[in-house]
């Protein structure tokens, strides 16, 4: 059998998207580390400069002011799909930016246009120099970010499904408030004016609902080999 190193001989760039408890990031980075690829968390970005924002005192209900700082704080990502890393202005931020405060206000800076065109660059940049190829997770990636990436996957999920999975991660939050924050996120991930939540023309849909996250890690790598086999 091919091990990782010797399938990442024809870089890739894998753009996965879709919304909060498809099994997204758990997908994207097994499929990468099995395959040898670069991983990019773009929501851990966005909920980075969040953070930043409620740190230093930004108000986040105020888009003129979110958009005034969207240039200060220094983002950096690590790649590696087995540790992926996170840091603001040279501060380990991969807990912070998890909790509730900046789940719940992340949607608003997000939806900020000066902010998408920062975080949007830097996730084109580290997409250009990954030298074996990446799978970049998020919202917009293959309509926005990386409209040329070599294969397109948007992953779905029922409602009640991603709100099981959610609040189990969440160690026992409510499943019914869960399931009505997670729509109120979709209604305004997919109503912003700048680069919205969607699925692209060209992108091949994965439902979740049913499946075990064994069973969608194995569907994507499958797409991927077939994508460099040519087929």
């Amino acid at each position: 059998m091919e091990n990782g190193a010797a399938r990442t001989a024809q870089p890739v760039i894998v753009a996965i998207d879709g919304p909060s408890g498809t099994g997204k990031s758990s997908t994207s980075k097994a499929v990468a580390a099995q395959l040898g690829l670069s991983y990019l968390d773009t929501g851990a970005q966005y909920r980075a400069i969040t953070w930043w924002m409620v740190t230093n005192g930004i108000d986040t209900d105020d888009p003129h002011a979110i958009a005034a700082a969207a240039g200060k704080p220094e983002i950096l990502s690590g790649t590696d799909p087995t540790d992926p890393t996170i840091t603001v202005d040279g501060v380990d931020v991969s807990g912070p930016i998890r909790t509730q405060e900046v789940t719940s206000k992340v949607s608003a800076v997000s939806a900020v246009p000066e902010v998408r065109s920062r975080i949007t660059e830097l996730q084109r940049a580290i997409a250009s120099s990954a030298v074996t190829g990446i799978v970049v997770e998020g919202r917009d990636i293959g309509t926005t970010v990386l409209p040329d990436a070599d294969l397109k996957i948007f992953l779905t999920a029922s409602p009640e499904a991603r709100a099981a999975r959610r609040s189990g991660e969440l160690k026992g939050a409510d499943v019914h408030a869960t399931r009505e924050a997670l729509i109120k996120r979709d209604a305004a991930d997919s109503s912003r004016k700048t680069s919205p939540l969607a699925k692209a023309d060209d992108a091949v849909e994965v439902d979740t609902t049913d499946l075990t996250l064994p069973q969608v890690i194995e569907c994507v790598v499958t797409l991927v080999e077939e994508k460099r086999a040519g087929k």
